[in-house]
């Protein structure tokens, strides 16, 4: 592959708001400089590399992740804290305790029905498995071969997305779940996003009581 989409590649993923497949990457440059253009997916495998080693090597804050089957531009680990405090998009589409639970069962045990999510769960589901398809966090894979051949639910790309993740296989093995609810930085948030949601419901609360004074 020519040197010179070294900084094609780099600058087509820089510009991107979502993960950017090989594909895409490949489609760009042969859209724009030929059909006969030599480039692999192993040549931009290897490319990030090179670019991920030389921010490195400058300590720049950032380097692209190879996130959801793409590439995406991302700060590193050490900031992580600082740009969480400062971002409120994730707060935006924050998910509920029930919610989390739910997609925990189902990122886990997939493909999954809802009668298996259920008894595990132990109540109702319908709310939570509907809200998980309205944010397409999951999606149905199809039909189980038994007794109604209920419905199959999996996690989607948006997923792994929104957890930061390539692959379902990078999820946290069970005993590295239980390390991570003990340590202090994770009790500290989970403290700060339990202030913030009480803090919501108190303010809507004091607005639906003047909202019916006023009525």
């Amino acid at each position: 592959m020519d040197s010179t989409y070294t900084n094609v590649i780099e600058a087509l993923i820089f510009s991107s708001d979502d993960s950017l497949s090989s594909e895409d990457i490949i489609s760009s440059i042969r859209g724009i400089d030929g059909e006969d253009v030599e480039i692999t997916k192993e040549d931009i495998d290897i490319v990030i590399d090179e670019l991920n080693k030389k921010y490195e090597e400058q300590n720049i804050a950032f380097k692209i992740k190879r996130i959801a089957n793409g590439y995406i531009f991302a700060t590193t680990s050490e900031f992580a804290k600082y740009i969480g405090y400062l971002s409120s998009e994730r707060a935006k589409r924050r998910l509920s305790q029930a919610a989390l639970e739910t997609l925990s069962i189902i990122a886990y045990k997939q493909p999954i029905t809802k009668p298996e999510v259920e008894t595990i769960r132990g109540v109702n589901s319908d709310y939570m498995l509907t809200t998980l398809l309205e944010k397409n966090l999951i999606t149905i894979k199809g039909r189980a071969e038994t007794v109604g051949r209920p419905l199959l639910y999996a996690t989607t790309d948006e997923f792994l997305k929104y957890f930061g993740i390539n692959s379902i296989s990078d999820l946290p093995k069970p005993r590295e779940l239980e390390e991570i609810m003990q340590d202090e930085d994770f009790l500290e948030q989970k403290r700060k996003i339990m202030m913030a949601t009480l803090e919501e419901k108190l303010e809507e609360s004091i607005s639906k009581s003047n909202h019916e004074n006023q009525d």
